[in-house]
């Protein structure tokens, strides 16, 4: 496998491994959430047969690896360095598909969680329990159950009950996988606590009710505010992104076809017939902030503006000290791997 080594994959990129057994849905998740693939193309995708690497960076926030595991590889087998593997990986997503016997990836997914954990302590265990769609109610959260209990009491017949399961509930025929993956690179973000205390700040000064910060290819949120998050409310941040975006594609273009349909100049009002108001504005050519504003607030308009401007200005400082923090770490292992080069004479180079 290559590239397992790469000098700048753990300290600038963290790696997610996406693991399950076969046709679990595993690439399927990817393309939608990704690729902006439909749910229903995603019915003529062929099994995975080799290990696929992906970089996600589409900020300095959303900037990381995907490694998309085929279900039928023994990555235990002995021709593979699991150690390797493991070592850089930030985030491990074992997919269980809800819909078939789950006995067999319990097995799997125990075998996977221990060795990891033995390898790196700090790996975040995210379970997607998924293809739900097919289910009522009342199945999903009894399969839930089930799930969560069976796969923490193998950890306790193991004397590992230290390690905490994450575990989610998702389809690619609605928004769940979308939250889903929304929590889990959130996890991966170092400056989560100060985006939040941002929203927070931002919010209590504006009179909105709540605030996303977006990033706008794939429909992640990268932060929100500490109210709790509202499956609807995330919902109808996600259309009104694909509707801002659609729209600026057909009209936000120059008669010539130059120009970016969503620059600093983007923005958008949806008044909802609720006496609620969605408002949408630029942060980054990759960032949108979404607001659900009471009507009545929202005629303090001005206001709002004032303390998005102050917002944005605050989150650029936040990205510069992301990309500086990227460049000392690149110059670093620049310098690490310079020094380890053998000198003209073969003998190695002792490090400065």
């Amino acid at each position: 496998v290559l590239d397992f080594n790469d000098p700048f994959s753990t300290e600038v990129k963290p790696r997610i491994l996406l693991m399950g057994l076969r046709r679990s849905g595993k690439s399927s998740i990817q393309k939608v959430v990704f690729h902006k693939m439909s749910p229903n193309e995603t019915l003529f995708l062929e099994s995975t047969n080799k290990i696929c690497r992906e970089d996600v960076s589409n900020s300095s926030f959303v900037n990381f690896q995907i490694w998309d595991f085929p279900g039928q590889i023994d990555f235990f087998d002995p021709t593979f360095d699991y150690e390797m593997i493991f070592r850089g990986t930030g985030a491990l997503i074992f997919v269980i598909d809800s819909q078939d016997d789950y006995m067999e990836a319990l097995a799997r997914l125990h075998l996977t969680v221990t060795r990891a954990y033995k390898v790196n302590p700090d790996i975040n265990f995210e379970i997607f329990i998924h293809k739900v769609d097919g289910l009522s109610d009342d199945h999903k959260i009894e399969t839930q159950r089930d799930i969560h209990q069976r796969a923490n009491d193998d950890l306790a017949d193991a004397g590992l009950e230290k390690i905490h399961l994450s575990f989610y509930l998702t389809s690619i025929y609605d928004h769940s996988i979308f939250e889903a993956f929304s929590k889990v690179v959130q996890k991966l973000i170092p400056q989560l606590p100060t985006l939040e205390n941002l929203l927070n700040i931002f919010i209590s000064n504006s009179g909105i009710e709540k605030a996303f910060l977006f990033d706008v290819v794939s429909k992640i949120y990268i932060a929100t505010d500490s109210t709790p998050v509202d499956m609807q409310t995330y919902e109808l941040c996600c259309d009104m992104i694909d509707v801002v975006i659609d729209i600026s594609c057909i009209y936000g273009l120059k008669d010539d076809g130059t120009g970016t349909p969503y620059d600093k100049e983007s923005m958008a009002i949806i008044k909802l017939n609720n006496t609620t108001v969605l408002y949408l504005k630029e942060v980054t050519k990759f960032l949108a902030l979404v607001c659900f504003v009471r009507e009545e607030s929202f005629e303090r308009k001005g206001l709002i503006d004032y303390n998005f401007h102050c917002f944005r200005k605050a989150i650029q400082e936040v990205l510069f000290e992301v990309r500086m923090k990227v460049v000392r770490s690149r110059k670093h292992q620049s310098h690490m791997q310079k020094n380890k080069r053998p000198t003209p004479n073969g003998t190695p180079r002792m490090p400065l």
